[in-house]
């Protein structure tokens, strides 16, 4: 009867268990960053982020219920009685959130085997690939600049780019393991870092033949502790490759440019080896004039601000290094299609909305209300102001919101995390303020000031486990 018991037991902890394994997940499997939570009490109950069921996150339910099955079967054993049996129960009930940490630590050994035939098994595969591999690392503009360079360079090439953000050791594997083909010409990838020597891994890993810097700032300052950090992570892929094309929009990249010496090319600054000039930049898109290795013409595309220019620099110039003909880069750049959730104009049948839910610097939220100006009827901004930025979070948020209260008729703000430093920045503006912990929240606000011809900016988005 007691096995029965423990089974049952077992398995209401282990759906219990989902809402750690959800805020583990949440918090890229730091068990660190887990505690800390626990601790708090700050749990991740929103449905903003679903629990990925991942193979690992299957892993993970699996030795959980055997963990508690074991546990159970062993306490039901020595108290058949039941009320101690209860109290065994309300007692792990209690702790059960610290206790996962037990099954983190059991599985962590299995994962970091599975993570390391995944690599090798993905090296293999490169050694005999034949195609040209280009990494893009940088804090702003990864994944829109990669997203760019494939849609040019797809015009005469065969090209397998990385989705979405997928920009980490696993996320570069899946792409090579289940994405690049033999008859491939190039294979584009993102590198993102959160401390020094994750660059170096995935450079050493992949094996880079070209790369790219885009703009160097503050992001991840929580976990980086300074920008020179910052700088010499980025620098990484530097030291593994022998052509470099810098974005030189950051005074960090324009140094990482001077303190390179083999084959580069600096972009994006006037009399530089390509830049943008004539620009006009609308709510429709941009025009300019790009000076490519000193040949000059004439550039259209429906992409939204002056960084998807530079974006869109950084991919012709890399593009032209590569052999794409200057005819299909013109070509290619008319037709360029906006990244997802990065400054993307969707139009609907009462309103518009600027959708920039991915970005998460002060640069880009600044260009996002220049651009939200050019349009006509009420501006509303939704934004939960932005976050990993250390010491420098509450004024850098102060200023966020001192601009979109001097811009937007209607600022939400969202979540608890900098509703005091917008706040702080927004209230003598001429823009009117909510606030809104949840989506419903915002969606109630939303009903109620929105009207025909408006047009909605939503700028950056966090995850459950940021309140």
């Amino acid at each position: 009867m007691f096995v029965l018991v423990a089974v049952v037991v077992s398995v209401c902890f282990a759906l219990l268990d989902l809402i750690y394994i959800k805020l583990f997940q949440l918090e890229n499997y730091r068990v660190k960053n887990y505690i800390n939570k626990v601790l708090k009490f700050d749990f991740a109950f929103g449905k903003k982020n679903k629990l990925n069921f991942t193979k690992r996150v299957n892993r993970l339910i699996f030795i959980d219920f055997l963990i508690k099955l074991t546990i159970f079967l062993l306490f039901f054993g020595v108290f058949p009685v039941f009320w101690k049996g209860l109290i065994v129960v309300i007692a792990f009930l209690i702790v059960s959130g610290e206790l996962m940490c037990l099954t983190f630590f059991v599985a962590h050994p299995l994962e970091e085997l599975i993570k390391k035939l995944y690599i090798r098994k993905a090296k293999n595969k490169l050694k005999n690939m034949k195609c040209k591999k280009i990494a893009i690392t940088g804090s702003f503009g990864k994944t829109s600049t990669k997203n760019i360079l494939h849609q040019i360079m797809k015009e005469e090439f065969d090209v397998c780019v990385s989705p979405k953000s997928y920009n980490t050791p696993m996320g570069v594997c899946r792409t090579v393991l289940e994405s690049l083909k033999e008859t491939d010409d190039f294979l584009i990838l993102e590198f993102g870092a959160r401390r020094k020597g994750d660059i170096e891994f995935l450079a050493e890993f992949v094996g880079v033949d070209f790369g790219v810097i885009t703009p160097i700032g503050n992001c991840h300052l929580e976990t980086f502790g300074s920008v020179e950090n910052i700088e010499n992570t980025k620098y990484e892929l530097c030291q593994h490759t022998d052509c470099v094309v810098f974005n030189g929009k950051s005074a960090s990249s324009r140094k990482l440019f001077e303190r390179y010496p083999k084959r580069k090319y600096l972009v994006c600054v006037e009399n530089s080896f390509a830049y943008a000039s004539d620009i006009y930049v609308g709510k429709d898109g941009s025009r300019f004039v790009m000076t490519l290795d000193d040949k000059q013409f004439f550039c259209k595309t429906k992409l939204l601000g002056k960084a998807n220019i530079d974006n869109i620099v950084v991919g012709a110039a890399m593009a032209y290094l590569l052999g794409e003909n200057l005819f299909n880069i013109q070509k290619a750049i008319e037709k360029l299609e906006p990244t997802p959730h990065r400054l993307e104009l969707i139009k609907g049948e009462k309103s518009f909305v600027i959708d920039d839910s991915y970005n998460s610097n002060f640069d880009g939220f600044k260009e996002a209300l220049e651009i939200l100006n050019e349009f006509n009827g009420k501006k509303i901004v939704v934004s939960p102001g932005i976050v990993e930025l250390g010491k420098e979070q509450f004024k850098v948020n102060m200023q966020a919101g001192q601009l979109v209260g001097q811009t937007a008729d209607v600022f939400v703000i969202m979540n608890k995390t900098n509703k005091e430093a917008l706040y702080q920045g927004a209230k003598d503006g001429r823009a009117k303020i909510f606030f809104a912990d949840t989506r419903q929240e915002q969606l109630d606000v939303l009903k109620k000031v929105i009207g025909q011809g408006d047009v909605v900016l939503f700028e950056n988005d966090f995850p459950d486990n940021i309140k």
